[in-house]
């Protein structure tokens, strides 16, 4: 059964993962591993490793980024959407900001 994500997901994302999976099977490849090795390493079946080398989008991103950190490349997840780096949060947060600043009045006591 397929998921509405993938019925859904844009072609640019698509090709990102697409893109993804060809790269974690070629730093795969230049570090000798085989495919049965990798599925171990990960701790998934065989016909799942090799889904993520496809891209596919129905596998865990848990998966993905297991992947890459038995590769050594995990390292680029933790900064992924930092928000210091998020120039449309960041310009969302200025928009926010109240044009004055208005002091509250004390309440009165009973």
């Amino acid at each position: 059964m397929r998921s509405t994500v993938t019925d859904i997901l844009p072609a640019k994302v698509r090709r990102s993962l697409e893109k993804l999976g060809r790269d974690i099977a070629l730093a795969r490849k230049k570090r000798s591993l085989t495919v049965t090795m990798m599925a171990e390493r990960l701790g998934v079946a065989k016909s799942t490793y090799i889904r993520v080398e496809k891209g596919d989008s129905n596998v865990a991103m848990g998966t993905y980024a297991m992947a890459l950190f038995v590769l050594g490349a995990s390292d680029g997840l933790d900064g992924l959407l930092d928000p210091g780096g998020d120039d449309v949060g960041l310009l969302l947060d200025e928009r926010r900001i109240p044009q004055r600043v208005r002091t509250r009045k004390a309440s009165r006591p009973l």
